[in-house]
């Protein structure tokens, strides 16, 4: 039986994540520390069918604490994949020391202890935002230069390059997953669809910066599982970083048709300037996921946003975080 340790586990993308590794017979650890940027319920709905199953083990441990973790976690794992972070750009720009400790000592510290472990195998979940303003689109994994323009993205930077030393002085395979504006149910309820949908349900206004014309390469929560479980099996190289997006773009003001359409619900909109940290378009080149591992996503927005509404209908969230 393989085991996996997953941080963020109790998140939207590693909720998910374990689902799959569960039905596939894995035994998973996760480690949250239910960060209180928003209800630890939320959370606690995303594991309430994990909590019984025989295979799965939650520790609840801050990523900093690793004499903790030392102490705790068994090591005995044939991967660690790393998704907690502290989340969000706009909040990043308020607190950027603190984005750091987390996002950079964290990933350190699971790093030392895939050293210290054996363990061979290292997903480490990075994130568009590391491209920054960059115009030349799609963005490719060999573009070479890097220009992130807010404190979140630097820490997936950071974390990217301690990745690319601990491979190679320890041997350990690093693969580095650029993640574009993931989506679909479960979804953080601070991400623009999740919140989007909330304030329209409640008959408020939507908060629109700048004119609309952003556009985000928004990618399917089942998607990004299929590349994820992929990068768990990569073995073609030591270091790899790896765009997982869906290869279209979509404007804000067409993601609020589509959430209009889903929800049967005509949204107000509240004109606000352009924030900082914001970049005006993310769009992926995802031929190299392809190539290395199969990666081929298969949903469509309006679909995808159908999805999402149902799960939202069937939840009953409706109050704001």
């Amino acid at each position: 039986m393989k085991r996996a340790l997953v941080t963020g586990g109790a998140g939207f993308i590693g909720s998910h994540l374990v689902d799959r590794l569960l039905a596939e017979g894995w035994q998973v650890c996760v480690v949250d520390n239910f960060d209180p940027f928003y209800p630890r319920r939320i959370k606690e709905q995303n594991i309430a069918a994990h909590r019984a199953h025989p295979n799965y083990r939650l520790h609840e441990f801050d990523l900093r604490d690793l004499d903790a973790m030392r102490a705790a976690l068994s090591g005995a794992y044939d991967v660690i994949v790393h998704l907690a972070a502290r989340a969000g750009v706009r909040p990043s720009i308020e607190d950027p020391l603190g984005y750091q400790d987390v996002n950079v000592r964290g990933t350190q510290n699971l790093l030392e202890l895939a050293r210290e472990w054996g363990v061979g195998q290292f997903v480490f979940a990075s994130s568009s935002s590391v491209y920054g303003v960059n115009p030349n689109v799609p963005w490719r994994e060999d573009d070479p230069v890097l220009q992130p323009i807010s404190p979140y993205a630097s820490t997936k930077v950071s974390g990217e390059l301690l990745g690319h030393v601990y491979s190679h002085l320890y041997g350990i395979r690093f693969v580095g997953l650029r993640f574009f504006t993931v989506y679909g149910p479960r979804q953080r309820p601070d991400l623009a669809i999740h919140k989007f949908a909330r304030l329209m349900l409640e008959g408020k206004p939507l908060p629109v910066f700048g004119d609309g014309g952003t556009r985000r390469d928004y990618t399917y929560i089942d998607d990004i599982i299929q590349g994820v479980r992929a990068s768990m099996e990569y073995d073609g190289s030591r270091y790899e970083v790896i765009n997982l997006g869906n290869n279209q773009t979509v404007s804000l003001l067409e993601m609020i048709q589509g959430l209009e359409e889903a929800l049967g619900v005509q949204a107000k909109i509240e004109w606000l300037p352009e924030q900082p940290g914001d970049v005006p378009q993310t769009w992926a080149s995802v031929e190299k996921a392809n190539a290395l591992f199969g990666y081929a996503p298969t949903q469509k927005f309006s679909k995808g946003v159908r999805e999402f509404a149902t799960w939202l209908a069937q939840t009953g969230e409706r109050t704001s975080a």
